[in-house]
Order: structure tokens, then sequence, then C-alpha cells
């Protein structure tokens, strides 16, 4: 089978360009499997089998193996900084009720207005003053500051 060097030739050029074409990790651990039959069909032409069978194992080896590592490595998340996350520890004016049971209250906080929820399910009345103790999407989460705290 002196043909098989070229059918793991281009069984790793296509598996490239898939690679490429996709870029999620999803044909890198063929190409090392091939790469190694490729490297069997040339020395041993005649063990067909033999070359399949490392191509099948290195392959899930080099999947099961790397590919947990790399995703964490690669595509691990990072958190989207935002000017959002300076408002929290703030204090702001209640400028509509807040009042958890309705869905209902607002906020001014450096002159932007947020929509806001209370942390303990408190009423908190117009003109109050609250501190800022979280962001929820795109609402404050807030508790009421006791006069001359």
């Amino acid at each position: 089978m002196e043909y098989m060097p070229y059918v793991w030739g281009g069984l790793i050029v296509f598996l490239l360009i898939v690679e490429a074409a996709t870029v999620q990790l999803v044909s890198s651990w063929f190409v090392l499997g091939a790469l190694a039959a490729l490297i069997l069909s040339l020395f041993a032409p005649a063990s067909v089998g033999w070359q399949v069978t490392l191509f099948l194992v290195l392959s899930l080896v080099s999947l099961i193996l790397a590919r947990p590592l790399l995703r964490r490595v690669i595509f691990q998340k990072q958190a989207e900084p935002t000017n959002a996350d300076r408002v929290i520890g703030q204090t702001a004016i209640v400028t509509e009720e807040i009042d958890n049971s309705i869905g209902v209250g607002l906020v001014n906080v450096a002159g932007q207005v947020w929509s806001a929820r209370t942390s303990d399910q408190s009423v908190v009345a117009k003109d109050s003053v609250v501190r800022i103790l979280s962001i929820q999407g795109v609402k404050l989460i807030v508790e009421p500051v006791q006069p001359g705290a």
C-alpha cells in the first residue's frame, strides 16, 4: 500500500484547512494522529490496519488529554471591565420609591439614573439615601443608609 503516505498527507492538509476555517480546536487532534500514521506508513507501508489504529488511538488520547487544558487556557472567559463597577460602595439618592414587590425604584448616582432594588426587600422612600452593594444586570442592589452612619 505505497499510496498510504499520500492518503495521510492529504488528510493532514484537509484537517489543517478545517482547523483554520473553524478556529475552535476541532480537528487539530486528528492532525496529530494523521501525522503519526503518515510516519508509520513510511516505515511500514503494508500495515494499513496498524496505521488506522495508531491514527484513532493517538487522536483520541490527544483529544482527551489536551482539549480540556487548552480550552481553559485559550477560551477562558474574561470579565469585560466596565465603568459601572465604580458605583459599588457609593451612595445614591432615591428618585422613585424602591419597592421590590412591585418592581419599581430609581436612584441617582453620580448624575446617572439607575433602576434599583433593595437587598432586604424593604421599601425605601423617595429622597432617601442608599448605599450601592452590587450590580445585577442593569439594576443596582442597594441598602438604606441610616442617618448619621
